[in-house]
């Protein structure tokens, strides 16, 4: 029996529109690697992760690929108003990450700005509304 100690963190699901253009942005302009894209029953499962932690990744998750009807319609109607997920990742640096993805056309939804809590960050949509923000330890 589990007493949540013995628990880790494997895969979280990122709600996208369409897998081939995800895969495209989630590799090619943010920099994941491409763990898994591999056809199944009714679908296809793609998953993306950072290459410093090849133990966490990123399903690249249609409202389709949902198999219970409610949920899938709760997905749906998440896609129709901009999925909003959320995904934080740590970088060496936040300002060259930032003019990287703003000069690849990333919508920008806050300039790299220093936090109180130690951290410089901005952030940024993907095509689907979900947010991504980049930090950087300060200090």
């Amino acid at each position: 029996m589990s007493n949540g100690k013995d628990l880790a963190l494997s895969h979280v699901g990122v709600l996208v529109a369409d897998q081939e253009k995800a895969l495209e942005f989630y590799r090619d302009v943010i920099g994941l690697e491409v763990r898994a894209d591999l056809p199944f029953a009714g679908g296809r499962w793609v998953t993306v992760g950072p290459a410093k932690q090849p133990g966490i990744e990123f399903i690249l998750e249609t409202p389709e690929m949902v198999p219970d009807d409610a949920a899938r319609a709760a997905a749906q109607a998440r896609m129709a108003s901009g999925a909003q997920g959320t995904l934080i990742f740590v970088t060496d640096a936040v300002d060259a990450t930032f003019a990287r993805l703003r000069d690849a056309g990333v919508e920008v939804t806050q300039e790299p700005i220093s936090q109180p809590y130690g951290v410089r960050d901005c952030a940024f949509r993907d095509p689907w509304g979900n947010y991504l923000r980049f930090s950087e330890l300060q200090g």
